[in-house]
């Protein structure tokens, strides 16, 4: 397996009737060697543009792309020693999946001993061995991307590279795959770029996240990291689910004033917030921290606020509280056995040593850390 690197790549699209569109704005990163990455974002923010660049199905504009220590800017795709998994499956219909899983090594004149070697080991990982016969449309969505998969494993590539192959299963597929996917992880011991636009799939396989928005790398960090410490408002709306609440406050001293309400925030708050004092920042708050006031355990009842709630959302693991703040919607992640009902007037708990705070200009986060 390897590392893989960007040194300042760039992509300019250039189309002859609507000009240059830029969709990778001098990115520069280094994958570690066994590692497994996820680049996360919207549609149209570069993620797969970047991986197309490292299979070769993309000549980057400017800058270097290093798999190893090659500098691979000018190889082939054939030539870059990389195995990629499509969101299509691309499996061939009148192949069994035998012919599908040996393709590439026959197209390498391969022996043949090794080849039902490869085969072998690669459908014992997967447990594939009882459809080697059958043809793809005998197949589920699953096992269909298992096979997909175990044609990338027979390669035994330095680098696995994944285009959202999730997207087109049902939501129980999907986690099943995600499991399996970060099973085999482990397994092989692999080099694996992952590209999707979900987040939760980014935050349960990646041990390191990439969130790209409008051809920039927003930030580059666990899961835990991103979670706990977003670099900015794009990052911190993006990664959790649901989304992080933002509210425009006021700051005096250690007090914050959110639409007529009155918070007091932490020691470390209080201290960054002082170039702040007596104007507005963008507070954050993830729903899972407005907390019911009979379910808030070791949370301080010092910060309250109480709202008509306008939706509820009963998900049974937990209920989902809409309200107005301003003319911000602000979502509340319940105990399942609050008691909450739409045009309730609700108390809730806000817990403020969870609070993030933005500045208003930048959007970048206010760091605590002393």
């Amino acid at each position: 397996m390897a590392r893989v690197a960007f040194q300042n790549v760039s992509k300019v699209f250039v189309d002859e009737k609507r000009g240059t569109f830029t969709a990778v704005k001098g990115s520069s990163f280094e994958i570690e060697d066994k590692e497994f990455v996820v680049f996360v974002g919207p549609s149209g923010c570069g993620k797969t543009t970047s991986l197309r660049m490292i299979a070769g199905l993309e000549r980057q504009t400017s800058g270097d792309i290093y798999i190893g220590d090659r500098l691979v800017n000018d190889l082939h795709p054939k030539d870059r020693d990389i195995a990629m998994v499509f969101q299509d499956y691309a499996l061939y219909p009148h192949m069994t999946i035998y012919e599908n899983l040996s393709f590439g090594l026959r197209n390498l004149k391969k022996p043949k001993d090794y080849i039902r070697e490869k085969v072998m080991q690669a459908a014992s990982i997967l447990g594939l061995e009882h459809m080697l016969e059958r043809k793809p449309r005998e197949l589920s969505g699953g096992q269909r991307q298992r096979v997909a998969v175990g044609r990338a494993i027979v390669r035994d590539p330095q680098v696995f590279l994944f285009d959202e192959p999730l997207s087109n299963l049902d939501a129980k597929l999907r986690v099943q795959m995600r499991v399996e996917l970060a099973e085999l992880h482990k397994r092989l011991e692999a080099t694996i770029v992952y590209v999707t636009h979900d987040q939760v799939e980014a935050m349960t396989l990646g041990e390191r996240i990439v969130v790209m928005h409008e051809g920039d790398i927003q930030q580059i960090a666990s899961p835990k990291e991103l979670y706990a410490r977003p670099a900015n408002m794009f990052v911190a709306g993006f990664i959790g689910s649901p989304a992080m609440n933002f509210m425009d406050a006021d700051v005096q001293g250690n007090r914050v004033y959110v639409d007529g309400a009155e918070w007091t925030v932490t020691d470390a708050a209080a201290k960054a917030l002082q170039p702040y004092d007596g104007k507005r920042v963008v507070l954050g708050i993830r729903p899972e921290h407005l907390y019911g006031e009979d379910f808030t355990l070791h949370v301080p009842h010092d910060n309250k606020l109480t709202r008509n709630v306008q939706i509820v959302e009963h998900l049974g693991a937990e209920n989902l509280a809409y309200f107005r703040m301003g003319d911000r919607m602000v979502t509340a992640k319940l105990h399942p056995e609050t008691h909450v009902y739409v045009g309730q007037a609700k108390t809730f708990v806000v817990d403020m040593g969870k609070a993030h705070f933005f500045d208003p200009q930048t959007q970048r986060r206010i760091s605590l850390e002393i």
